[in-house]
């Protein structure tokens, strides 16, 4: 191995062990289980199961972090995608958003699903994150659904 290959080598890992002292916020929030999209939609259409088994780790305050988000820069990344997520919508917190934000968002997740934008990249860590069609069927029924003037989202 040439001089350079291992100086360049010796750089590479302390700028890993380096990073790892660099530690993301990873935080579960806690969360008001009358605050939760399952509260307010209940489970007998399945969205609940879907929300769960697919979103749940960015889109709620019940995270998982596998042991490889402790290592950066799977760290940083995760982190940022799980606060991007929050963000755009978090399913632990339903009740925070009016009945208009709260269809807009169902609307929003239906088109994300089935454009595939989401969950996206994840499913290759997470495969049981993947949707079915019947599981975007659900997701997208539950949309039309809050559009109707009746609907099963709590006012």
């Amino acid at each position: 191995m040439s001089r350079r290959l291992k100086q360049a080598a010796v750089v590479l890992v302390l700028v890993f062990v380096a990073a790892q002292f660099v530690r993301p916020e990873r935080l579960n929030p806690p969360t008001d289980p009358g605050r939760t999209i399952a509260a307010h939609l209940g489970s007998s259409s399945g969205l609940v199961t879907v929300l769960d088994r697919a979103c749940s780790d960015c889109h709620s305050n019940r995270t998982a972090w596998p042991w490889y988000t402790q290592l950066a820069p799977v760290s940083w990344l995760m982190a940022s995608a799980v606060h991007e997520g929050r963000k755009a919508v978090n399913f632990s917190d339903w009740t925070a958003y009016s009945p208009e934000q709260q269809r807009m968002l169902l609307t929003v997740s239906c088109s994300d699903v089935s454009d595939g934008s989401m969950p996206g990249l994840w499913t290759l860590l997470h495969p049981e994150t993947r949707l079915s069609s019947q599981d975007i069927a659900i997701v997208c029924a539950a949309a039309r659904q809050t559009d109707a003037p009746a609907s099963g989202v709590s006012r």
